[in-house]
């Protein structure tokens, strides 16, 4: 898929005015996604971005402690200057787009390696089991 097709995903889930929005948006979520991607996970996603997409993900250094999803969404809106609830918002548009890509298999891959909250981020139901 190409970025600009991708970036009109991102458009027009996030409800975005303009594709530079959509652009900064995606860039923004995809650096904080990389820096908690690691091992297969982070490479095989990478390989069903557009490359201008997975040149951002694998760009950044993994973090030494993962965030929950909460936190990630927190830290987003700390790095682009706008609110928790900006931040959720697009973190929703790129990451639903991006799982779109992933398929089922590589999103379950990647949610089993990620913190509790990130499901729901993907477009996908949390589910927690009974203990």
């Amino acid at each position: 898929m190409p970025f600009e097709q991708l970036l009109e995903q991102i458009r027009y889930e996030g409800a975005y005015p303009t594709r530079e929005r959509a652009e900064e948006v995606a860039h923004a979520v995809l650096a904080a996604l990389g820096e908690q991607l690691t091992g297969d996970e982070r490479v095989d996603l990478a390989a069903c971005l557009p490359v201008e997409a997975a040149l951002t993900l694998t760009a950044q250094i993994p973090a030494t402690r993962l965030c929950t999803g909460w936190e990630f969404v927190r830290d987003l809106a700390a790095r682009t200057g706008g609110t928790p609830a900006t931040a959720r918002w697009d973190t929703g548009a790129v990451l639903t787009a991006v799982a779109r890509l992933a398929g089922p298999g590589l999103l379950d891959r990647i949610l089993t390696q990620l913190p509790a909250g990130y499901a729901l981020l993907f477009g996908r139901a949390e589910l927690i089991q009974a203990a």
